[in-house]
């Protein structure tokens, strides 16, 4: 029963549903399937330089909603399809759905931020405009129809659920399957992790708090300069900000609180400098007001560093337990979690906690729900 895959148009340069599309295919291989990744064409787009704003976002949507179904139209008209499974692997594709058999199509559901921003919910901390609203209205009624649908966390099953029912005539399956590492996280020794640090211009001999991910406002990075001023001369150390450059509103607040000289930018770090910042962190802080999962607490928790993060919903869920949690409204709150740390026994603990936490996400796990929302184990993928 081979599966095939629906992917993100590439223009849009979604990495981290890449990432995802290619390990459901290598682990769906390694488990005996057929499998195909379908992208939507890029033909309108290729007119243009950039597809995320002007002219070239609309030619981006004529390649997405409009060639790209009858694209799937034309390529199911015959028979050979019919004893294929489709998954969609982002909701926000969820208008194909329309498109492809009900009966054999599932869809994995990463978050509805957009779509309750969409709808005017404010814990959501996305702003839409007003194509964006109706975007993601359609994205949700597009939802709706999906019979299969996996979840990536109780709380986005749940948010889902709250904001949309599919009909009470349709037969569904809509479950939880957590993320399994999507890379190879490890504990990378000390001599090594300090040469990757060096070249990406970090001290390995000051201790640094870390931070991985967007600049958006939900991601709350202002919460790490203003942990650090609430710790005073109780800690010294620096912290690092991997991913994103810094903006404006950042930076401000860097040298309102006179923490220039303390403050490192890791701008877009390869995965290795990535292992090597997790590992020799401090701590790893993530105080992010709106998550659908959360990759980095795991990620964190694979290199053996302390995570503190925010104990709003999916965080603790995600963190098994295994990491401190506090308001991400309270500065304050963080910086006494953090000074915990400071007792080796207490902090050897909740690392040795977040290794075992980790086993919950391995790839081969998430695989394994996969097929069995299918409907198919990997004895039956292998005599098919």
């Amino acid at each position: 029963m081979p599966i095939i895959l629906i992917g993100n148009y590439l223009p849009d340069r979604q990495e981290s549903m890449q990432r995802f599309a290619s390990m459901l295919d290598e682990g769906f291989r390694q488990a005996g399937l057929q499998t195909e990744i379908w992208l939507p064409i890029v033909f309108f787009g290729a007119l243009a330089k950039q597809t995320d704003a002007g002219i070239g976002k609309w030619l981006g949507y004529l390649d997405k909603w409009l060639l790209f179904p009858l694209v799937l139209r034309l390529r199911l008209r015959g028979k050979k399809f019919n004893k294929y499974f489709f998954h969609i692997c982002d909701h926000s594709n969820s208008p194909y759905l329309s498109h492809l058999p009900a009966a054999q199509t599932g869809i994995t559901c990463h978050d509805v931020l957009a779509i309750r921003g969409g709808l005017g919910y404010a814990d959501a901390h996305v702003k839409a405009s007003r194509m964006g609203q109706l975007l993601q209205t359609w994205i949700l009624a597009g939802l709706l129809r999906a019979r299969r649908l996996a979840a990536v966390s109780n709380f986005t099953l749940n948010q889902l659920r709250e904001i949309g029912v599919p009909p009470a005539t349709t037969a569904v399956d809509w479950r939880v399957i957590h993320n399994g590492f999507n890379a190879n996280f490890w504990v990378m020794p000390q001599v090594q992790a300090a040469l990757k640090l060096q070249a990406a211009g970090v001290d390995p001999s000051t201790p640094f708090l870390l931070h991985v991910g967007s600049d958006l406002p939900r991601k709350n990075r202002v919460l790490l300069l203003d942990m650090v001023a609430a710790l005073g001369d109780r800690w010294v150390g620096n912290i690092c900000f991997a991913g994103a450059p810094l903006d404006a509103g950042l930076l401000a607040r860097v040298e309102a609180l006179s923490l220039q000289s303390r403050v490192i930018s890791v701008v877009s770090p390869g995965h290795e400098t990535l292992v090597a910042l997790y590992s020799t962190c401090a701590a790893f802080i993530f105080p992010s007001y709106a998550e659908g999962f959360g990759w980095p607490v795991i990620e964190a928790q694979a290199c053996g560093a302390p995570v503190l993060a925010s104990d709003i919903a999916p965080m603790p869920e995600v963190s098994g337990g295994a990491a401190l949690h506090a308001s991400p409204d309270n500065a304050l709150d963080f910086a006494e979690a953090f000074l915990r740390l400071f007792n080796d026994d207490a902090r050897q603990a909740l690392i040795k906690q977040g290794f075992i936490n980790c086993q919950r996400f391995e790839p081969t796990a998430m695989i394994d729900a996969y097929l069995n929302l299918f409907a198919l184990t990997k004895t039956q993928t292998v005599l098919l």
